[in-house]
């Protein structure tokens, strides 16, 4: 079993996975106030693959994505859709479902909805109450921050310069306005409430995830996940509630990184949304899904018809690539482990070894898929059997599989623009051109080349390589 290492949030270093022990991943999923963006699908990807790759290394893992069905976002869009709150978040939570299905990565093995969770909602509340570490006011229900010491310790903030946000309001309920909400009496306007010691209400947004998180994965587990725009409040928060009830809670906080849309985080708050399902209309979900894992899940991913037409273009290779080399399932071929490489190249096994190494180091998928496209270019050069196999286990290791197959029309998808489909082929051929100058097939590199020149690009040499460019 292959020791898997990540980069812990809380404490900054790198911590290697138990392969003893169930290996369970929490992911904070979203709030379904609206349908999901792009940047929302960021970590239902990147924690679906985790887990998948855990488990194609021989670890019993879990995956938990939450939804998040109660919140004041929820009862503003439900009124301006004029519905019931209720059935608003059920529409929108079957939205996220249908959408995040057309990625073709599987869901969770559990999806837990906070308006399931009341009830163990109001038992922790209560815990924490009569330890000392929350307070009734007013119907509502908050936290005591000077009552946890270790308050602050994942966003490295302190306390005295932490705004958590509430609404207004609050500020004359709260002892002190460091103070969170764990649940909130029933407001003018609000359609929906439970039943309470403390009157009618609901939960407040970071108290959920602590109960859903340990009634799915026990109080003490493995992978706590989520964006990096969670680690305050939403985290430090979940920390603070389930540690202060004697829960010692995740073992590594794992955060990925914004999507970002012309330099800004993407938020609906913020109106630079790109809903997933219109980029799966637009692009496919192959090209989404290479898109989400084209830069390290830590890092900020740039969002933009670019970084798209990119994503088209290595699918497209993938593609051809598979066209000249067709191969089956890799359970029914040769093991690429069987197969020497050609003359002078990596042999696929080494390839493959170091495909896995990367993700078992803080998951790189940008440096797996690199090994992955220099196989893809010692095959295109040189016979090198083995490659195809091992190329196509790598691929389903990371969501692409079918990449292996003839391309077909998915019912309900739309077929890209002219231009990206363009742009696309002349990333194909630029690829080949490269792969064919590094085997001193100049001549070919000339067919290409003219090739390109037709379709209406140039390549030219810069300080980072060779660049496609359109012809001026």
């Amino acid at each position: 079993m292959r020791e898997v290492r990540i980069r812990d949030t809380l404490s900054g270093a790198v911590q290697t996975l138990d392969p003893d022990h169930e290996v369970g991943i929490y992911a904070c999923g979203p709030t379904v106030y609206s349908r999901i963006h792009i940047g929302n699908a960021r970590p239902f990807v990147v924690f679906s693959l985790f887990a998948r790759f855990l488990r194609s290394e021989g670890y019993k893992a879990r995956l938990v994505v939450n939804v998040t069905d109660i919140n004041d976002k929820i009862y503003a869009a439900a009124a301006r859709a004029g519905e019931g709150s209720a059935k608003f978040a059920e529409e929108m939570t079957a939205a996220y479902v249908a959408d995040t299905d057309r990625l073709g990565i599987g869901r969770p093995d559990a999806e837990p909805k906070a308006t399931e969770t009341v009830d163990g909602i109001i038992e922790l509340i209560a815990q924490l109450i009569d330890g000392g570490h929350a307070y009734e006011s007013g119907g509502d229900v908050y936290f005591r921050v000077r009552s946890f010491p270790g308050y602050g310790r994942l966003s490295n903030r302190r306390p005295e310069d932490m705004d958590q946000g509430e609404e207004a309001g609050s500020a004359g309920l709260k002892e002190e306005r460091l103070d969170f909400a764990l649940w909130k009496s029933t407001k003018e306007g609000e359609d929906t409430s439970w039943e309470s010691p403390w009157g009618p209400g609901r939960p407040a947004w970071h108290i959920e995830c602590s109960v859903m998180a340990e009634q799915e994965l026990g109080a003490s587990f493995a992978v706590h996940g989520g964006g990096s725009d969670l680690v305050f409040p939403h985290h430090e928060n979940e920390i603070a509630q389930s540690e202060s009830a004697g829960r010692p809670f995740a073992h590594v906080w794992m955060h990925n990184g914004m999507v970002d849309a012309g330099g800004e985080k993407m938020s609906k708050s913020e109106g630079n949304i790109f809903q997933l399902s219109e980029a799966l209309d637009r692009y496919g979900r192959e090209a989404v899904v290479a898109y989400l894992i084209s830069g390290h899940y830590r890092q900020p991913l740039a969002f933009g018809e670019l970084p798209m037409e990119e994503a088209e273009a290595r699918v497209e290779r993938l593609r051809n690539f598979f066209r000249g080399h067709p191969v089956g399932r890799v359970a029914g071929g040769v093991s690429p482990e069987q197969q020497p490489g050609g003359s002078g190249e990596t042999p696929p096994a080494t390839r493959l070894e170091a495909f896995k190494e990367a993700l078992a180091d803080d998951f790189n998928t940008p440096r797996a898929m690199a090994e992955m496209f220099e196989l893809v270019g010692e095959a295109n050069r040189d016979e090198v059997p083995g490659a195809a196999g091992a190329v196509a286990e790598m691929l389903e290791l990371v969501g692409l599989g079918t990449v292996t197959e003839e391309k077909s029309v998915v019912e309900g998808s739309a077929s890209p623009p002219a231009n990206s489909t363009l742009i696309a082929r002349a990333e194909v051929l630029k690829a080949e051109r490269d792969d064919a100058r590094a085997a001193k097939d100049f001549a070919r590199a000339d067919e290409i080349r003219d090739e390109l020149a037709a379709l209406g690009f140039e390549v030219r040499d810069s300080a980072d390589g060779p660049r496609l460019v359109p012809k001026s």
